[in-house]
């Protein structure tokens, strides 16, 4: 067996599989909760404000992908780069890309460079790094079997960290004042994940998440027209599937710049239609609808208790949820 998996006990070997490496596998996403807790056999991380990807690395072949399977090798060339010189050769990480604003997480900042393989955008020159928090295969071997704290001791042997790639800090126990010190912080929130679980494909409470502003993935079903002297639209119309129907959840009109209105403004054109797809009547003077194809990140500080949003800001587009998966987040 490759020396990468001396640092395990002979228990842990034995839960080690053989396997060709996978050209791809589902990530764990985690489920939303409220209330931060502590206790010895979970981790403690930071809720990264940025673009979720799996690393797969078979040979001198590496992709780059969303969490939804779309390349993201030409958004993010330097990461295609470094990763023959800083990742062991048959591998598959998991990590999420961020770019900074100061010393925080910006996915606002992220979307400048998100939109790399657009035609119609400028290639930026933001920089991004790629913190890594998870190896699903190494070695011949899925190691999703194993429990978290095993597969970290395997991340350290299988990486050498080096910009772009980060090692993702995490801190053992207390999860309630590492909650309340991400927050004094500014952070978006942190993760507490079961040390002593195998990784889950799909949603699992094997991971949580919390966080300390309210955000969440919306709909976008159509847009109202300027006012003043406001350039190319007015807010955005967004919204939640419920079963099959797209529930309305009220209308954004804060977080845009002038280059980011307009690049809306261009793509819902494109997506203009006749009739409203939301599933109740929309009272917005001047209204456009859309075809419900794009998803929006808001920020928000709450719902109504007729199920809108308080004080949403717009953050940016999201190409790694499909519309029909976008719900609305309820903590337990």
């Amino acid at each position: 067996m490759n020396e990468l998996f001396e640092r395990l006990s002979a228990e842990s070997r034995e839960r080690l599989r053989e396997q060709p490496s996978p050209a791809w596998s589902e990530p764990t996403l985690a489920t939303l909760v409220h209330e931060p807790f502590s206790h010895s056999d979970w981790l403690f991380e930071p809720k990264l404000d940025g673009e979720r990807c799996l690393i797969v690395r078979h040979g001198d072949r590496v992709d780059v992908l969303s969490r939804s399977r779309k390349p993201l090798d030409r958004t993010y060339p330097e990461i295609v780069a470094a990763v023959p010189r800083l990742v062991e050769p048959d591998c598959v990480l998991d990590g999420e890309v961020v770019a900074f604003d100061g010393e925080l997480t910006s996915f606002a900042r992220l979307q400048q460079r998100m939109q790399l393989v657009d035609e119609e955008s400028t290639p930026s020159n933001i920089a991004i790094r790629c913190y890594l928090f998870d190896v699903l295969h190494l070695a011949g071997y899925d190691t999703t079997g194993l429990p978290l704290r095993d597969r970290k001791k395997l991340l350290s042997s299988a990486v050498e960290f080096a910009d772009p790639l980060r090692w993702t800090p995490y801190e053992d126990t207390d999860g309630e004042q590492y909650h309340q010190r991400a927050c004094a912080r500014g952070w978006e929130g942190t993760l507490a994940k079961d040390a002593t679980a195998p990784y889950e494909h799909g949603r699992s409470r094997s991971w949580l998440k919390f966080k300390c502003v309210a955000s969440q993935e919306l709909v976008i079903g159509g847009f109202t027209e300027p006012t003043g002297s406001r350039p190319d639209l007015g807010a955005l119309l967004v919204g939640y599937y419920e079963g099959d129907n797209l529930a309305y959840a009220g209308k954004v009109g804060t977080g845009f710049d002038e280059a980011t209105l307009e690049d809306l403004r261009k793509r819902l054109d494109r997506l203009e239609r006749e009739h409203n797809p939301f599933a109740e009547e929309v009272r917005e003077h001047g209204a456009h609808w859309v075809a419900p194809e794009l998803v929006a990140q808001i920020s928000f500080t709450e719902w109504t208790r007729d199920g809108k949003l308080r004080h949403p800001s717009y953050q940016g587009l999201r190409r790694d949820k499909q519309p029909s998966e976008v719900t609305r987040e309820h903590g337990k």
